[in-house]
């Protein structure tokens, strides 16, 4: 009998956790979307076998900031609170997962653990940090200048750790040469660790964990957390009026967004073994509101969308006209904010949906 009354529990949740996935807080929906998305998926674990090992190392690159742009999504698209806090915990980690695997070493596959170790070590302090800023109703621009000031704290603080007095065990800080020496990512084996270089196994591992995110993300932002973050957004005192304490909802987006950027960090790190406080950086601090400013912070889809192609063409930029690189991200920024406010994949996906409902009437 205990059996038999476990299927009904079975055959209700997954039709649950389909609902999640599209539910009203995210676009795309239907077999068309994801048939789409599951051959965008196949496609993207297919092309690291039909191109050479540089490219595919440079994906890697464009992948690993994918997961801070998420967090800030969530933080600022769905809760409403614009953070400039993210490459905080993105250096937070990046140096905890050196410190950690300089000290430790790389066996047995001890870097997998030091990098999810690192995403919680910059948990922590996004938990710190942000119960202090929204249990003190810090909120609106002030929560962004004090992310920002944070920010910039930590970046001058690790800049001036050059001096050989500046050790974590054997790990030297470096200030701005910057911390190098750290292993890659290992994945233990019977006849040897399997060093997860810049290569096919390194894209394919961060790829998983971006589709896994992703989809998780989709299942938060649908769910009964997601909908009362949303209700947040667009009227905080009203929601505490229903019975919701608004602080717990931001606090509890404000982590998750943050470990993303910390995801973000181990994984740069690993990737290209160095990480340096520029990385902190106020340049630093608004690329990401840029990636998620064009695309669309509302919305998961248009975020990675919308990051992946400015990234892509911040990077051209910087190859080829470097001085202008920066410039032409802050044009864009103000373009978006004029012409596109809720981000232009946002904007073509609603005046889309407007064109099929008329023609469908």
């Amino acid at each position: 009998m205990k059996n038999v009354s476990t299927l009904p529990d079975t055959a209700i949740s997954a039709p649950r956790v389909l609902r999640l996935l599209e539910g009203p807080q995210t676009l795309g929906s239907g077999p068309v979307f994801w048939s789409g998305f599951a051959g965008v998926v196949v496609l993207a674990f297919a092309y690291p076998f039909f191109t050479d090992g540089y490219t595919v190392g440079n994906t890697v690159y464009f992948l690993n900031w994918t997961f801070m742009a998420l967090g800030l999504s969530l933080i600022w698209g769905y809760g409403g609170a614009l953070s400039f806090g993210q490459t905080a915990f993105f250096g937070i980690a990046g140096y905890g997962y050196g410190i950690l695997t300089i000290n430790v070493g790389d066996a047995y596959g001890f870097t997998f653990a030091a990098l999810f170790l690192s995403v919680g070590i910059a948990g922590l302090v996004a938990a710190a940090l942000g119960y202090f800023l929204f249990f003190g109703r810090i909120s609106g621009v002030f929560l962004g200048i004090v992310t920002l000031s944070v920010t910039l704290v930590l970046e001058r603080f690790m800049a001036q750790t050059a001096g050989p007095e500046w050790t974590v065990g054997t790990a030297r800080l470096n200030g701005y040469n910057g911390m190098g020496g750290m292993p890659p990512l290992t994945l233990p084996w019977p006849g040897g660790d399997i060093i997860l270089f810049p290569d096919r196994l390194l894209y394919c591992l961060v790829l998983a964990l971006l589709v896994l995110v992703y989809l998780g993300l989709r299942i938060l932002v649908n769910s009964r957390f997601g909908n009362v973050l949303v209700a947040i957004r667009e009227n905080p005192e009203r929601a505490e009026m229903l019975g919701y304490d608004v602080r717990k909802y931001q606090l509890g987006a404000f982590v998750i967004g943050s470990c993303l950027a910390g995801l973000s960090g181990g994984l740069y790190t690993s990737w290209g073994q160095y990480i340096t406080p520029s990385s902190m950086s106020i340049t630093s601090a608004a690329l990401p509101v840029i990636w998620v400013s064009v695309g669309g912070r509302s919305d998961l889809t248009a975020t990675l969308i919308g990051t992946l192609a400015v990234i892509a063409g911040f990077q051209w930029l910087t190859i080829y006209g470097s001085q202008y690189a920066l410039v032409v991200m802050g044009l864009l920024l103000v373009v978006t904010v004029l012409l596109a406010p809720d981000g232009f994949i946002v904007t073509l996906a609603r005046h889309l949906g407007r064109l099929f409902r008329k023609g469908a009437g």
